[in-house]
């Protein structure tokens, strides 16, 4: 297994994920639900922004990997999984965003291991409709964690409007997946 930055970072990801469900764990004589929320979101951003960053660096000082390229998205779906989770469980997200969503993700990934098995991964591979989707993903879950008001800025009426956005957006680009895919999945009938 290579180890680099880009990979170190990945690896940081994966770990902030238990930190920021613990926050909510934590007893509310230590911390205002206000806090938690506030703590859960920067834990958030920063974990999404370590996204970002690991991929940058892998492309710029030419680290990519195997390992690499099977680890970062793992670590995105659990981080996204997590917090939609946490955020079902704090009533602030209907559960069937959630579902739609790791429905998805669980669905793609399958069939993208199944392209890969016979040759054909580059049938399934991220396209922009993919990555608008996680952007909206990545814009509504932490103004959903954070749940207060900023200036003025509802974060809870846009942070839902965007999760709205992120769901039709992952059955729409589900279904471009699966198109994609028909070809090879009719042949092997």
């Amino acid at each position: 297994m290579p180890f680099n930055l880009p990979i170190f970072l990945t690896w940081l990801r994966i770990l902030l994920i238990p930190l920021m469900v613990a926050v909510y764990y934590v007893p509310t004589s230590w911390v205002q639900p206000a806090g938690r929320d506030l703590a859960a979101t920067v834990i958030f951003v920063i974990a999404a922004a370590t996204d970002w960053l690991d991929g940058y660096l892998a492309r710029r000082w030419n680290e990519t990997s195997a390992f690499g390229a099977f680890l970062d998205p793992v670590a995105d779906k659990l981080m996204v999984a997590a917090a939609l989770i946490i955020l079902v469980w704090l009533d602030r997200v209907d559960a069937i965003f959630a579902i739609v969503i790791i429905g998805r993700e669980i669905t793609i990934s399958a069939l993208r291991e199944w392209m890969a098995q016979i040759g054909a991964r580059k049938s399934v591979a991220v396209s922009m409709i993919g990555k608008i989707k996680t952007m909206a993903q990545m814009v509504s879950i932490p103004l959903l964690l954070y749940h207060t008001p900023i200036a003025g800025f509802d974060t809870r009426f846009w942070g839902t409007c965007l999760m709205v956005v992120a769901a039709i957006l992952t059955l729409w680009s589900m279904v471009y997946y699966l198109r994609m895919a028909w070809p090879h999945l009719s042949e092997s009938q």
